[in-house]
C-alpha cells in the first residue's frame, strides 16, 4: 500500500510502498477513504513532540472495513467506519470509570512491528497511521458511519469535531447562557465555537490574528470577534464582557495563549486548554487568581467516549445542525500531502482532507 512516511524532524513526508500485516485477534483492516490534515501531526513533524522514525502519521480518518480478525463482532467487511485515535482496553481504572480517552493501557494496544518498509519496521502513529491506503486498527476504535454521512465528514468527526465540540459538551459541560471565549479559530477552534453555540452560550467570542479565520468563526456561530493583531486580546475580552467570560478555550497549543485564557475568565470561571502545548513548555499563572476560584483544566480528545459521542455528532450533521462540510477548505491526494501541510502552516485553510480513491 502507499503511505506517507516521516523520516525525520523538519523533513517532507515521503510516499512509499509499505506492507501491512493481516488483522489478529480483535483487530480490523480498514481501507482508508478520507483523512484530515491536522495540526497535531505537524507538532510531531516539527519536533515539538518526540516520536520514533520512520513513522506513518495521520489520526483523523474514516474508511471501509476490508477484513476482521478473530473475535471481532462490532464491525464486518463492507462497513463504513470512523476510527478513534485513542484505543481503550475497557478494564483499566479509567475505562471502568467512563473515561476511555484516558485509558492506562492504550500505549500497549498498538502494533509496533506490523507495518514494514523494505523489511524494516515502521512505527504506527496513534494506533492507526492514517496517512496510508490501509489501516490496521483495534476493533474497539471503530464506530459505524450511518447512511447520509460521507467519509470526508466522518473523518473529521474522528478528531477535530470530536475534540472541539467534546471540549464544550464533555470536558467543560458549558451551561446554557454562559459566556465563552475561544482563542484560535482553526479546525478545532471552529468546532469549539459551534459546540458553544449548540450548548446555548449567550456570547461566543472568537479570537485570532487572521481575518479569514475570524470570518469563518462568524459562520460557525461566533457572536463577537477579536482581532488579536490589533491590541491585547485579554483586555479586549475583559472590556467587552465587563470583567471576563465564564469559559475560555485555548485551541492553538501555546503556553502564552493558555495564560491569556486564564486572564480572560471572570471570578469562578474556567480556562480549558485544548491545544497541544509543546513538551517542555511551562504555563505560568498568577496565584492570586485562585482566591477567586478561577480554574484551569486540560481537555484531551474532547473527553470522548467514542461509541457514545461520535454517533450523536454524526446525527447532528445529518440533521444539518452541525457544520462539517463547511470545515473543509481543500481536498488533496496522498501524494500532495506536503502541499496540504504547507497550506495549513500558512493559515490558508480551516481543514484540508486527503481523499483516497
Amino acid at each position: 500500500m502507499k503511505a506517507a512516511v516521516m523520516y525525520g524532524v523538519g523533513q517532507p513526508l515521503v510516499i512509499e510502498d509499505v506492507t501491512v500485516d493481516e488483522p489478529h485477534q480483535g483487530e480490523v483492516l480498514v481501507r482508508t477513504g478520507a483523512c484530515g490534515v491536522c495540526h497535531s501531526d505537524l507538532h510531531f513533524m516539527e519536533g515539538s513532540y518526540p516520536t520514533p522514525v520512520p513513522i506513518v502519521l495521520g489520526h483523523e480518518s474514516a474508511g471501509v472495513v476490508e477484513q476482521v480478525g478473530p473475535g471481532v463482532t462490532n464491525v464486518k467487511p463492507g462497513d463504513r467506519v470512523v476510527i478513534a485515535f485513542v484505543t481503550s482496553c475497557g478494564y483499566c481504572d479509567n475505562c471502568v470509570q467512563g473515561k476511555p480517552y484516558l485509558c492506562s493501557n492504550t500505549a500497549r494496544l498498538g502494533r509496533a512491528d506490523r507495518l514494514r518498509l523494505n523489511d524494516r519496521p515502521v512505527s504506527q502513529f496513534a494506533n492507526m497511521s492514517a496517512f496510508a491506503e490501509q489501516q490496521l486498527v483495534s476493533a474497539n476504535a471503530c464506530v459505524l458511519v450511518p447512511d447520509g454521512v460521507p467519509l470526508e465528514a466522518a473523518a473529521l468527526v474522528g478528531c477535530s469535531v470530536m475534540t472541539g465540540v467534546g471540549a464544550v459538551a464533555n470536558t467543560a459541560k458549558v451551561p446554557v447562557g454562559s459566556t465563552v471565549a475561544v482563542v484560535g479559530a482553526g479546525g478545532v477552534g471552529l468546532n469549539i465555537v459551534q459546540g458553544a453555540a449548540l450548548a446555548g452560550a449567550s456570547r461566543v467570542i472568537a479570537i485570532d490574528l487572521l481575518e479569514n479565520k475570524l470570518a469563518a468563526a462568524r459562520e460557525f456561530g461566533a457572536t463577537d470577534l477579536v482581532d488579536a493583531s490589533r491590541g491585547d486580546p485579554v483586555r479586549q475580552v475583559l472590556d467587552m464582557t465587563d470583567g471576563g467570560v465564564d469559559f475560555a478555550f485555548e485551541a492553538i497549543g501555546l503556553a502564552q495563549t493558555a495564560e491569556q485564557c486564564f486572564k480572560m475568565i471572570k471570578r469562578g470561571g474556567r480556562a480549558v486548554v485544548v491545544g497541544m502545548i509543546p513538551v517542555g513548555a511551562t504555563v505560568s499563572l498568577p496565584g492570586v487568581g485562585f482566591l477567586s476560584e478561577k480554574g484551569i483544566i486540560g481537555s484531551f480528545y474532547g473527553s470522548t467516549r467514542q461509541t457514545h459521542d461520535m454517533p450523536w455528532l454524526m446525527e447532528l450533521y445529518r440533521q444539518k445542525r452541525l457544520k462539517i462540510d463547511e470545515l473543509i477548505s481543500r481536498r488533496y491526494r496522498l501524494d500532495q500531502i506536503n502541499e496540504a501541510y504547507a497550506a495549513l502552516k500558512a493559515g490558508e485553510v480551516n481543514r484540508s482532507v486527503i481523499v483516497f480513491d
